[in-house]
Formats: structure tokens, sequence, C-alpha cells
């Protein structure tokens, strides 16, 4: 009811274009030849300003240049403002070394970090729109160890597990389950922290499902303090001040652990009508919030992400396809809110 669900399931289709990006990446004198890609000219943000990779092969990018073949001028510029902004990689359950490997080299070769959401913990979603993940803990272990493997040394932000301590703490995920889901995410934290250039962020739910102290002993037991810090509002709707107001009093609980916000689509905060256990879920007249930036204006907020993909379905809610596939109405639905 309170969580994400709909977080993003996508097996990356862009991870060979990734791959093949390492060192693909075009001339712009403005950043020694390292910010413009091929394809629909899609470019890098400064450094200084957000870190983080864009993918140039991404789906949005695919759609501005569609637009522009069709002479929709004006919904690829309103596309591009998508896909012209660093989103995180989703990385599949099949091949996951092989996909962070991609994602990061091209980031590396880019001298930009990777964003990877590892989104694959057994009982996952409760079986709702992304129901799924790994077979058992030995799966998901080993899962773990392609995408460490694959990331390797290079600079990585890793957001781990949306939903997955909140279903815990709210009763969806079986009690059966929930020692388990934290030996997990405890052991995910401690494989992926130990990378030489990798920051990693448990999935802290957001301003909407419940009260901080409800959460906090749960994220202990998860193994928090090993992590880097936590992500709040993760493929949700809340303000950006909203999820700041909330990440701060979950932090004071928890050792004043900085926070990462999605603000992918949090422009207009959260619908308020239709059924409440699914306003979360493809909700109309949203906007896309604050772009992705390591200057945020709290010093416990470490970066402002856009952690789900713009234009990447919820579910199949309100006529939106499986989730994590794109929908090109929704994207330029967004676009246009945020125009």
């Amino acid at each position: 009811m309170y969580g994400s669900r709909g977080a993003g399931v996508r097996a990356s289709v862009a991870v060979v274009a990734a791959i093949a990006l390492a060192g693909c990446t075009g001339g712009d004198e403005r950043d020694g030849g390292k910010n413009r890609a091929s394809g629909p000219g899609i470019t890098q943000q400064p450094r200084g300003t957000a870190p983080f990779w864009v993918n140039p092969r991404g789906n949005a990018a695919a759609q501005v240049a569609a637009y522009e073949k069709a002479g929709k001028d004006r919904d690829a510029e309103l596309i591009r403002t998508i896909a012209e902004q660093p989103t995180g990689e989703w990385i599949g359950p099949e091949n996951p070394e092989r996909e962070a490997k991609g994602f990061t080299e091209a980031a590396e070769e880019a001298e930009r970090d990777a964003v990877l959401v590892l989104y694959n913990i057994p009982h996952r979603d409760c079986g709702q729109y992304s129901g799924g993940g790994a077979a058992d803990g030995d799966a998901y272990r080993a899962w773990i160890d392609g995408v460490a493997r694959g990331i390797g040394d290079r600079a990585a932000t890793v957001v781990l597990e949306p939903d997955a301590v909140l279903h815990v703490v709210d009763g969806c995920t079986p009690e059966e389950f929930h020692g388990e889901r934290y030996d997990l995410l405890k052991g995910a934290i401690e494989r992926l922290g130990a990378l030489k250039n990798t920051r990693v962020y448990l999935d802290a739910g957001n301003a909407g499902w419940g009260d901080p102290d409800e959460i906090y002993e749960p994220l202990k037991w998860a193994g928090i303090e090993q992590a880097d810090g936590f992500a709040v509002n993760v493929s949700n709707f809340y303000t950006t001040k909203d999820s700041i107001a909330y990440g701060k009093r979950l932090s004071s609980r928890i050792g004043d652990k900085p926070f990462v916000v999605d603000t992918s689509r949090n422009g207009n905060g959260p619908w308020t009508e239709g059924d409440e256990d699914e306003r979360w879920c493809n909700p109309p007249g949203r906007a896309l919030g604050e772009t992705p930036t390591t200057r945020t204006p709290d010093e416990l907020v470490d970066a402002y992400l856009w952690v789900k993909r713009p234009g990447e379905s919820d579910g199949e809610c309100k006529g939106g396809p499986k989730a994590g596939e794109w929908w090109p109405e929704y994207a330029l639905a967004l676009a246009k809110a945020s125009d």
C-alpha cells in the first residue's frame, strides 16, 4: 500500500550498447571529447554539478531519435529533457556481471559515475506488478557476486533493493522470509561496500508510508550501519521537501546517516485521487522533479537522483504496459508538465 511497488523491473535492453560505448564517445571540446556521444546528440551533464553518467543509448534517447525522424521536433525536445539526465540502470536477473561491467565501463570512459539499481531480492514486491526476484538466497548471493565482479574498481552509486525492508515492516512479505531477507541485504551491503569506489544506499521507504520510527531498527538489522547511507522516495512522487524531512528524521535514528532522494517524477507531488492502494502506479498529471545533482541544500542529502527512469511504467495500471517497459505517452506527459 505504501511502497513504491512497480519500482521498475528492467532487464536492460541497453546493456550491449553500454558495453560498446566504452570507447565510443565522440568529440566535444568542452569536455575533453568525452561529453557528446553518438546517436541523437545526447550529452553528459557538467561533472561538477552531476557526476553521474548519462546513457546516450537509453530508451529516452531512442525516443528522441524516433520523434526527430518523424519530424516531431517539439516532442523530441521535450523527451530530450529526460534523455540528457543521468538515470538509474536497473540490473537484470540474467547477466549481472556483464551489465554492471558494461555500464560502469561506459561511465568510466565518459569520466562519470554509474548509478545502478539492484532489485532482485527473493519474493520481491509481494508478487504484485514487479513480482519475481532471485529463486532463493543462494541465487541472490551469486547474483550480487556477479554485480560486484562487474563493477570492480570502477565508480558506482548503488541503490539497493527498493521496498525490501519496507515490505518486511508493513507485513507484505510473509514472516518466514524476514530473517533471510535481512541476512541477504546485510551480505549485499558487505560485498558491495568492500569495492574500492562503490557507494551503497539501502532503500528506506518514502514520506507517505508511515513513521521513520517503524523502520529504523529493521534497517539496522539489514546492515544500514555498514552502508554509505539510504535512499528515499524511490519510484515515488512525494515532494523533495517532504522527502528530505522524512530522511532527516530517519537519519537521526541511525547515526546521522546521509541519504539520497529520488526526484525523478516528484515535480507535482503525489496524486491524491483514485484508488488509494494504487495512487503510486502511473498516476496522471505528474511532472519531472529536480535534476540529478550532488549540490543539495542539506549536508545530509548526498544527492538528488533519478532512480526511477521517467517514462518507464510502474505496472499494468491506468493503461500502462508491464512494469519497467518504456511508455512514450507517459514520458511525454511528464516532460510537458515540467516544461
